[in-house]
């Protein structure tokens, strides 16, 4: 009876009978209908907790850009100096951040092809190289600060000496022009021990011939004339045994080469040998990745950072200078196989007295 008095009262509304089925599909739309006119009450009800987190999450966001654009205008306006080193030291972070991130990369990539150190490209095995550099460097200011309360004094200490403690990231601009003169006056304070070696040695040499060459490459360099390629070139059988072979060096030659490699020479002989045929190994394979990408592909920096490395003070030379001596480099060690004692002295042999066009 309840049923058929709700369907007369349905049939007299609407003005033809209406089942309890056909009652529910009409209430449903009447609520879509409802929903589609975009009702206020409905809309509000249904919106997504998501879209207040959101717009949360970007006022702060920018509300802290602009704190963030207030303070350092505050510090470069009263503090100037201190800003320098802040933005220096900011920017430092940023830079061995994406320098870990890049290196991460490569090895998982290594790791998941079978790929080897010397089968990446240029830019690869060269970023590997130098970041491992500058890990070593920071972890020993990290273990410097381990001692409770040391932080304090390493802070003050790389204050005082960014060129020893602090890698490139962390150096202004002049810091770093100034840095890598200082580095490579060091640098050369081993050349005249290292001519002095070779000299020395030309009696032991058993060829005549090799022994010419030798005696006329070093009267050359103590002339002040740059040597051609064609004259280290002929020497390959001297540095690929005895008495200039990788493992037939003295003690003292060694340590002047590590001086010239930027390498510690406070190590025992074998550990010298050691060191010095691993970095040149990898100076040599960088050098056939280089040869196989080109030269004219890398930027300007590239090509001053590949020729400091090798000898060359690139800072005070220009540009295409710079390429022309890297260029020769190039001729030298992707002629050579065996003799990488040769490659380590043509450090000196072929930087000494190359005379780039100054600025």
């Amino acid at each position: 009876m309840a049923l058929s008095r709700v369907c007369w009262t349905r049939t007299v509304l609407w003005g033809s009978a209406v089942t309890p089925g056909s009652y529910v599909v009409r209430r449903l739309q009447l609520v879509r209908s409802g929903l589609a006119w975009g009702a206020p009450w409905s809309s509000k009800l249904h919106v997504s907790p998501k879209t207040n987190v959101k717009s949360l999450i970007s006022y702060v966001v920018a509300k802290t850009k602009v704190i963030n654009g207030k303070y350092h205008r505050f510090l470069d306006r009263h503090f100037p100096r201190f800003y320098v080193l802040y933005t220096t030291f900011m920017k430092g972070l940023q830079m061995i951040w994406a320098d870990a991130k890049k290196a991460r990369r490569i090895k998982t990539n290594m790791w998941k092809h079978n790929i080897k150190f010397h089968q990446l490209s240029y830019r690869e095995m060269e970023h590997l190289r130098q970041f491992r550099r500058d890990v070593t460097k920071c972890l020993f200011v990290g273990i410097l600060s381990v001692p409770p309360f040391a932080n304090y004094l390493v802070f003050l200490l790389m204050y005082l000496f960014p060129r020893q403690l602090l890698i490139q990231h962390f150096w202004t601009p002049k810091q770093q022009i100034d840095f890598l003169d200082i580095y490579h006056a060091i640098r050369k304070q081993s050349h005249p021990e290292i001519l002095c070696y070779l000299e020395k040695i030309i009696p032991l040499i058993s060829d005549e011939e090799l022994q010419w060459h030798m005696t006329e490459l070093c009267t050359k360099i103590q002339h002040g004339t740059h040597p051609a390629v064609h004259d280290i070139l002929a020497l390959r059988e001297c540095f690929s045994n005895h008495p200039l072979g990788m493992d037939q060096l003295h003690a003292l030659q060694m340590k002047a080469l590590s001086r010239a490699m930027f390498l510690t020479p406070y190590l025992p002989s074998f550990l010298l040998r050691r060191r010095l045929k691993t970095h040149t190994t990898v100076i040599h394979q960088l050098d056939k990745a280089l040869a196989k990408l080109g030269i004219s592909q890398l930027t300007a920096q590239e090509v001053r950072s590949a020729c400091y490395v090798r000898g060359l003070n690139s800072t005070l030379v220009v540009e295409e200078r710079c390429r022309t001596w890297l260029a020769e480099w190039l001729q030298i060690s992707c002629n050579l196989k065996a003799e990488l004692s040769l490659l380590l002295h043509n450090v000196v042999l072929l930087s000494i007295n190359y005379n780039g066009t100054r600025y």
